[in-house]
């Protein structure tokens, strides 16, 4: 886990998995997958094996410990939802969230079908907690409206959209259930352009919805320079969040003893 974050929507990382498969065009430049290859091969690294599929259950208790109220990104570099991990696995991750309700979870996905089947059946415990924010990415229509409308047809208290990176205009959008929208653009040597009219249009329907709206970047080969302005407004909105804020009182550090981290259970990949 990261206590920081670089992202500007969350504010820390939790990888209890490490590495994906691309299966659609916004995985086409995917940073994560950029990042985890240039160390394939480091002895010692946590991605000597690059960005191939991996569990990490001794990554699976860390916000248990992390006693800070923050917002945490799930599997930044990866797919919680990706078909080789264990529905046993995934709800040892549920049950983490469940536990650390001082927390807001943010868990993004590009296999909504998946998250949609288990939200209605074993992950029901948790779909209504409304410390944990479901969400998927949306870069166009082909891919992105069907994997929307899993979301939206999904039991959960709080869902969002990453429109990151943004390919095309996504004009009438249905936002019914959907209670914060993230956009950006594509950023590195080989980004694909976004058009401001695009992002305003996402903008605007926000509006008429009342979802929050939060822009994160114009991307392009330098972000840096680009920036997150929108017509010369910085938009970091963000849903009213529902966590406990002092885990102290109830959640004491030896709550944690037999809570195994080593169990059979969790170490399969399906």
């Amino acid at each position: 886990m990261s206590e920081t974050s670089k992202i500007e929507w969350t504010d820390a990382t939790w990888n209890p998995v490490r590495g994906c498969t691309k299966i659609a065009p916004g995985c086409a430049h995917c940073y994560a997958a950029v990042f985890a290859e240039r160390f394939r091969g480091v002895p010692g690294h946590p991605y000597e094996q690059g960005f191939d599929l991996r569990l990490i259950p001794e990554k699976l208790l860390d916000p248990l410990r992390w006693r800070k109220p923050r917002r945490i990104f799930v599997n930044s570099m990866s797919d919680l939802f990706h078909p080789g991990v264990s529905d046993a696995y995934v709800l040892r991750v549920a049950d983490v969230m469940a536990r650390a309700n001082w927390h807001t979870f943010q868990v993004l996905t590009k296999r909504a079908d998946r998250m949609g089947d288990l939200l209605r059946t074993k992950l029901r415990f948790v779909a209504e907690q409304r410390h944990i924010w479901w969400g998927v990415s949306v870069e166009n229509r082909k891919h992105g409206l069907p994997r929307l409308r899993a979301l939206t047809a999904a039991p959960a208290a709080m869902r969002f959209l990453s429109i990151e990176p943004l390919l095309e205009n996504l004009e009438q959008l249905d936002l019914g259930g959907v209670g914060w929208v993230i956009v950006g653009g594509e950023s590195g040597a080989r980004a694909r352009p976004m058009n401001p009219e695009w992002v305003r249009s996402i903008r605007e329907q926000c509006r008429k919805a009342k979802i929050p709206f939060f822009f994160k970047q114009w991307g392009g080969v330098q972000k840096g320079k680009t920036g997150r302005l929108l017509d010369g407004q910085t938009y970091d909105e963000f849903p009213r969040t529902f966590c406990r804020a002092d885990p102290s009182k109830d959640f004491p550090d030896d709550s944690l003893q037999g809570y195994s981290k080593g169990d059979a259970a969790i170490r399969g990949v399906a």
